[in-house]
């Protein structure tokens, strides 16, 4: 089968899918588009209706989750030991954390993004702020299962990080820092010094300079 082909925006949460596959050793078509691809690159709208990135088509398969793709491409890669399986002890965290990092932690990021930062001088800035304090709250979980873990799975480094540590890297970008406790802050720097990440970073910002445009965020 030919190589998976992602579509997504430099810093974007498509990182995820960039990160996965630098870690699985899974060699992307990386296509990079500007951001908002719906809006300045309206081409992407055949391809994605939506218009979200990341979106990931490999054969017959299309997939717009960046959580699911980093999995998926985990499963499809060299590195096993970046899935948990069913019979293992934490399986059920795994699952929990992959999908808690989007759905509860970058969320109210998101929100925030758009109220606080790019749609600011329509009024809704203080409901953007109210969404910053909502993520903060919503490191605990992340925060209390690290107290005595380096990792959140199976004493190992797994795509369940890859989902959680992309939320609080993306902190540390928009100036929600404040909310991000010590701990958490620790875990983030082990995760961002790995040469997977520093890989995937590097490999989205030459094809976005490539295409002649910056970072999303």
């Amino acid at each position: 089968m030919a190589r998976p082909i992602l579509y997504t925006c430099a810093g974007s949460r498509g990182l995820r899918a960039t990160w996965a596959a630098h870690e699985a050793d899974v060699e992307l078509d990386l296509r990079m588009l500007p951001f908002p691809p719906r809006y300045q690159a309206p081409d992407y709208l055949e391809i994605n209706p939506l218009g979200t990135v990341p979106m990931l088509v490999h054969g017959d398969s299309q997939m717009t989750e960046s959580c699911a793709i980093a999995h998926y491409l985990a499963v499809i890669g060299a590195n096993s030991d970046l899935v948990v399986d069913p019979s293992a002890t934490d399986y059920a965290e795994y699952l929990d954390f992959t999908y808690h990092a989007d759905a509860t932690i970058t969320f109210p990021q998101t929100v925030y993004l758009r109220f606080a930062k790019f749609e600011a001088d329509k009024g809704w800035e203080d409901a953007g702020h109210a969404y910053a304090k909502w993520f903060g709250k919503r490191l605990l979980k992340a925060e209390q299962r690290l107290i005595d873990r380096e990792y959140l799975c199976e004493d190992r480094f797994t795509v369940a990080d890859i989902c959680v540590g992309y939320a609080l890297y993306l902190a540390q970008r928009i100036g929600l820092e404040e909310y991000v406790p010590p701990r958490l802050a620790d875990y983030r720097e082990m995760l961002t010094t790995r040469d997977g990440f520093k890989a995937a970073l590097a490999a989205e910002q030459a094809g976005a300079e490539a295409g002649g445009f910056g970072r999303a965020i």
